[in-house]
């Protein structure tokens, strides 16, 4: 008997190693042997796409008290630990041999080095604990979106947060052969303090491009463990750099026009620009709020949702402003809370538009109204980063195509920043190359004082994907310009601004009033409706607005409000083209010429309508 049967076989009974032993691909062998071997768990659960397997996990995340039942049924919470409740930029890294350079902005450390650090920390890990080998499928089954993924971790909390938001892919990787790589996460919460991570100093998130691989230790908040998320990102945008697709931070939604037809776009927006209520926008379709793929299909630029549910921010979640979330949160259902107030078997938390109690336990323990930590802040009910996990399906507008394996046929892309004086609500690209680099590599987002303490700090957010690109910008930038040589018909590009402000610092724009820059954007892509050329794009005509706002909103639209909207501020357009040309010129040494090119004429534009 080879040595690691002998280790599979020492971990698991007759049936799991049946389970393991219908998967052919020795590479996945070797990993499991690998990680068995290094994290010596008391035993191995292989999970399959059998309901009664998923069930044995979410039982388990219970048993466990990873997670705890709520008033209402299928509704479990979790809480992480009071210093791990959000992704840790700082210790999550690429490997990188020695020769390979990325560019300083990319957090990094030498491979031999890094994999040494982060063996040594999963070096009998789960000793005492239950490993859970969990395969899945990034992008819809048997598609040329399909990503097959494995998991292995000790956390039930984390493998069930999965079997809601990945499709599963037991058979997938039982049809794999030899030569399919696929990408490996290994995981561990490691030793626990009152259910919760112990040795958070030694948190690591470390990456490893040319192996596909994710190592995550000592930490169970899902953005730093469930590895198929914004870790497995990086890797599929170093993928989709070799083989010639994109992978990318956006929205995939459908658009309801005129006659019945539906316009599917996709869209980047960063933290706490829309995308979320964009996404989940009343009277449309969602395909996913997060990751995309993007791929030319039959002469098209199509998306797929790599997920099939969502691992959304709680806060200002209400009946008002998220009906379709509200709905979906407070219906029987399988919902997974993180790091909200329970009081009574129910969940609070901040914005929801209702009493918070005054007392109750949260991530903290127990917790009572003027609670402080140890450095004296004061704690608030839910945490400001409180999560919900939910399925896509449960839905009211969940798109009939989320598991479509061609993804849907994307007629425009949108970016949408924050952005207080200079960019218009709403605003159409000349052509492909000038929306990327104008609307996509060219997006900003101001700070909010409520998140860093400093409001108005303007942030360079390309794509809204700077934090998980995992090749040199410039030529980034240049994958995302030269993907519609692959299609026949290329998609238009708008940006989208829903924070202009006025000289008072009054919104010029309602809360509501981008469901009616989509509707124009959904008249523009199918040639309903013209447009006003100015300097940096295509702009609505008045009476258009006039009619949507109308039939949108049940809203008057006044010629002066669209005359402050959509002003063409000049000095602020060449103050935004000066810091982006900066930027890329003294921090991007890839940068592709067309890049300045393109920006070089928009300021030629602007100079001549002064």
């Amino acid at each position: 008997m080879k040595d690691g049967e002998q280790i599979l076989k020492s971990k698991m009974d007759d049936c799991n190693y049946q389970k393991l032993s219908k998967i052919q691909n020795p590479k996945v062998h070797d990993f499991v042997t690998q990680y068995i071997d290094l994290c010596n768990p008391d035993s191995v659960f292989v999970m399959t796409d059998s309901p009664e397997d998923v069930d044995y996990i979410r039982r388990l995340a219970v048993k466990n008290n990873e997670e705890m039942e709520l008033e209402r049924e299928g509704h479990t919470v979790h809480f992480d630990g009071y210093n791990d409740q959000a992704r840790d930029k700082d210790k999550t890294k690429y490997l990188l041999d020695k020769d390979v350079d990325l560019g300083e902005r990319l957090n990094s450390i030498e491979k031999e080095e890094g994999i040494a650090e982060v063996k040594s920390y999963l070096e009998g890990i789960m000793e005492g604990k239950q490993m859970f080998l969990c395969l899945f499928c990034l992008g819809p089954q048997d598609s040329p979106f399909s990503i097959p993924a494995m998991q292995l971790t000790d956390s039930a909390y984390v493998a069930h947060s999965e079997t809601i938001l990945y499709r599963h892919g037991y058979e997938l990787f039982c049809r794999l052969d030899n030569g399919t790589d696929f990408f490996k996460i290994i995981h561990s919460a490691g030793e626990l303090e009152g259910n919760v991570s112990k040795n958070v100093d030694k948190r690591r998130i470390y990456i490893d491009l040319d192996d596909n691989t994710v190592y995550s230790t000592n930490t169970q908040y899902a953005g730093n463990t469930v590895g198929l998320k914004k870790l497995s990102l990086r890797l599929a945008i170093n993928k989709a750099d070799k083989e010639g697709w994109l992978a990318e931070h956006m929205l995939v939604m459908g658009v309801n026009g005129p006659g019945g037809r539906t316009s599917y776009f996709a869209g980047a927006f960063p933290s706490a620009c829309g995308k979320t209520s964009t996404a989940m926008m009343p009277g449309e379709k969602i395909v996913g709020d997060d990751i995309a793929y993007l791929r030319a299909v039959d002469g098209r630029l199509n998306a797929a949702n790599v997920e099939s549910g969502i691992f959304g921010i709680i806060r200002d979640v209400n009946p008002d402003d998220d009906p379709i979330i509200w709905d979906a949160l407070n219906k029987p259902g399988e919902v997974i809370f993180s790091n909200v107030l329970v009081k009574d078997g129910k969940p609070y938390w901040l914005g929801m538009g209702q009493e918070i109690p005054g007392s109750g336990y949260n991530h903290s323990g127990e917790w009572y109204k003027g609670k402080k930590d140890d450095k004296g802040q004061e704690i608030t009910p839910s945490h400001k980063n409180a999560r919900y996990t939910v399925a896509i399906e449960q839905l009211d507008n969940c798109d009939e195509n989320l598991h479509n394996p061609n993804g849907v046929p994307v007629s425009g892309v949108i970016y949408g920043g924050r952005d207080s004086d200079t960019c218009v609500p709403v605003e159409q690209a000349f052509d492909w190359t000038h929306g990327i680099i104008t609307k996509g590599a060219s997006l900003e987002s101001e700070t909010t004082a409520a998140t860093l303490g400093q409001e108005g700090v303007r942030v360079f957010q390309p794509m809204s994907n700077i934090d998980f690109v995992a090749v040199p910008l410039g030529k980034y930038v240049q994958n995302n310009i030269d993907i519609v040589d692959k299609v026949n018909e290329e998609p238009l590009v708008f940006g989208t601004n829903y924070f202009l402000k006025d000289e008072s610092g009054n919104y010029l724009n309602g809360m509501h009033d981008k469901h009616v820059w989509l509707k124009w954007m959904e008249l523009r892509v199918n040639n309903d409706v013209e447009a006003i050329e100015r300097p940096t794009g295509l702009i609505p005509k008045y009476e258009d607005l006039q009619k949507l706002f109308k039939e949108v909103l049940d809203k008057d639209y006044s010629r002066e409000d669209y005359e402050r909207q959509f002003e063409l501020r000049i000095d602020e357009n060449l103050a935004k083209l000066d810091r982006i040309e900066e930027i890329y010129r003294e921090s991007v040494s890839d940068t592709p010429d067309v890049l300045f090119e393109v920006l070089s004429a928009q300021r030629g534009r602007l100079e001549d309508a002064r």
